[in-house]
């Protein structure tokens, strides 16, 4: 019985060195291709983005229809990058600035639900920071009075 158990383990090791050595083989296998990768990867040049970066937002009401306009052109051309309304809003945040940093704060602090709703989030910019969609409305109620 014990030599039973010395031939079983004597076997185990061997099993044990032999599987060792093939991860060795693979591991380094594995290493020439993750350079090859990035070798090949520095060689391609991605294609230049038809759509500039989008400017910082500060605040300024007058700015925030550009700047909307700016950063929804950029997520469309670049559509894999903002996969879902959380992404679409966290870039939108990574270009407040000033002002429209400070206003955003809170949100985050509390973790609000709006992070996750890109409407509801450009709904809440839009009424912070002075533009209401019923103002043209209102503009051409006005001309209509005039006439």
């Amino acid at each position: 019985m014990v030599d039973e158990l010395v031939l079983l383990l004597h076997a185990l090791l061997m099993r044990h060195r032999a599987l060792s050595i093939e991860n060795s083989q693979l591991m380094e296998q594995l290493r020439l291709l993750v350079c090859e990768r990035a070798t090949l990867l520095r060689q391609v040049r991605p294609p230049s983005c038809p759509v500039p970066f989008p400017e910082t937002f500060s605040g300024e009401s007058s700015r925030l229809p550009e700047f909307i306009v700016q950063t929804a052109s950029y997520m469309l051309v670049n559509e894999n990058r903002f996969c879902n309304d959380a992404m679409k809003v966290a870039f939108l945040i990574s270009l407040l600035t000033g002002e429209a940093e400070e206003w955003v704060v809170p949100y985050i602090e509390m973790d609000s639900p709006i992070l996750g709703d890109y409407r509801a989030f450009l709904d809440e910019m839009k009424q912070c920071f002075g533009w209401d969609d019923d103002e043209e409305d209102d503009d051409d109620d006005d001309e209509e009075d005039d006439y």
